[in-house]
């Protein structure tokens, strides 16, 4: 029988279940998923921070592929989602960052950023 790893976490910080990398600032912010209460779920996303303008808010380009039978090709196509930027992981135009689906945080802010790659 194989044992189980237990991942080691810092003291304050929650375990939100990903292989994430944990923030090195502590926030008070109480929708952080490391340092608050929010709970994640669902859908894990990944693109570019393309505006951040607004107060802990900012908004995720993401580029797919989606498939045309007709014409046996495929097409590129973009989507935004917009993503609660936690205090703790500084995300700032231009940084490609990971969001995952959350409960919904105002009218079109579902998503939360759990990790931030400059």
């Amino acid at each position: 029988m194989a044992e189980k790893v237990k991942k080691t976490t810092k003291p304050g910080v929650r375990d939100i279940g990903l292989d994430v990398e944990q923030p090195k600032i502590t926030c008070k912010d109480k929708h952080c998923p490391f340092h608050g209460t929010l709970p994640v779920r669902g859908t894990v996303l990944s693109g570019t921070v393309v505006s951040a303008k607004m107060q802990s808010t900012v908004v995720i380009q993401r580029e797919y592929m989606r498939y045309i039978p007709k014409f046996e090709r495929y097409e590129k196509r973009t989507s935004k989602y917009m993503a609660h930027a936690p205090p703790c992981l500084q995300t700032k135009l231009g940084d490609k960052a990971r969001i995952m689906e959350c409960r919904p945080l105002s009218k079109r802010v579902s998503y939360v950023v759990i990790e931030n790659k400059q």
